[in-house]
């Protein structure tokens, strides 16, 4: 052997690697899997958990039906270990019993302790709707056993309260049919990068009641009411003219000011623990004046602060 042979030879033995085969951070970098994205979707039998789990698949997401919790976590392995192929990974729960909801709560456990981030997406309804819909297809409800099937309702509830709380994203589908729920689905998954946090800014009437898929709610009804102005009852909050009126009226702007500096302590809070999606509903007496043109002027306000916001009017037009 040459003498050069031999310094080759040592220098290999250094730890010395040859540039044509890449350095070994770049190798141990490569030999990372990706840990894919997570999206649990559960909630009430009835409410569209399919039809939100069908939204995802054919945004490209990788969706598995009634895994099994205790397998979640072996799922986000597979996918970590399929080179990029299941990027993300979407998870529906049907939870029936008391055993599995425990098993769940493992999961999502073990999952925390791996510093896997995961979003839960709880699909919510009323009793009535659920009621109807079950109705109209002549099914049971899974929990109502020999009783009726708002007693299976009412199980399930009590079964889900806990998940419901750790939810990320709470839809209300009482009153949306099965396109409107997969323009709220695409609202928050379409975009190919996810916003560190995503508003929705909701327009209702007190008079319709209140949203249950709100995380905050704020009462506009200490304004005067357009509605009492005849020249302004025709119209929306969507008027400049109705605007102006309401914006015109002592403690509005101010309302806006400081409700809009609440919101950015909330969302600085929200991003610290994790949390990627807040509904806020703001209400008047019908969800036609004043809700509707203060909503306006707050979805603005959030967008200007970096925060994605979808703005919805519940329940304008309904009058």
């Amino acid at each position: 052997m040459t003498e050069h042979a031999h310094e080759r030879q040592n220098d290999r033995a250094d730890g010395a690697v040859d540039v044509s085969t890449g350095s070994t951070k770049e190798k141990a970098e490569a030999a990372v899997p990706a840990i894919p994205e997570l999206v649990i979707i559960s909630g009430m039998s009835g409410a569209g958990r399919s039809t939100a789990a069908k939204c995802l698949e054919d945004l490209g997401w990788f969706v598995v039906d009634n895994l099994p919790p205790e397998l979640i976590p072996t799922m986000v392995e597979l996918g970590a270990r399929s080179q990029g192929n299941v990027a993300r990974i979407a998870v529906v729960v049907d939870v029936r019993g008391r055993r599995f909801f425990d098993n769940l709560r493992q999961s999502l456990a073990d999952l925390e302790a791996k510093h896997v981030t995961r979003r839960i997406v709880f699909l919510e309804s009323s009793d009535d709707a659920l009621v109807r819909r079950f109705e109209s297809v002549r099914r049971p409800h899974p929990l109502q056993g020999d009783g009726r099937i708002v007693d299976g309702i009412a199980a399930e509830r009590d079964l889900l309260r806990e998940l419901r709380g750790d939810a990320d994203l709470v839809i209300d589908t009482s009153s949306l049919n099965v396109h409107e729920l997969r323009a709220k689905m695409d609202a928050q998954f379409a975009g190919d990068e996810e916003p560190e946090l995503r508003a929705t800014v909701m327009s209702f009437g007190f008079k319709y009641g209140l949203p249950v898929d709100a995380d905050l709610v704020v009462d506009c009804r200490f304004l005067p009411n357009p509605h009492w102005v005849p020249e302004l009852r025709p119209f929306t909050g969507l008027n400049e003219e109705v605007s102006d009126y309401v914006f015109d009226q002592p403690g509005a702007k101010e309302f806006l000011n400081q409700y809009t500096e609440l919101l950015q302590l909330i969302a600085a809070g929200y991003r610290r623990e994790g949390k990627r999606y807040v509904t806020i509903a703001v209400g008047c007496t019908g969800g036609k004046h004043r809700s509707v043109a203060m909503s306006e002027k707050l979805a603005a306000r959030l967008a200007t602060e970096g925060i994605e916001t979808v703005l919805v009017h519940r329940d304008m037009g309904r009058e």
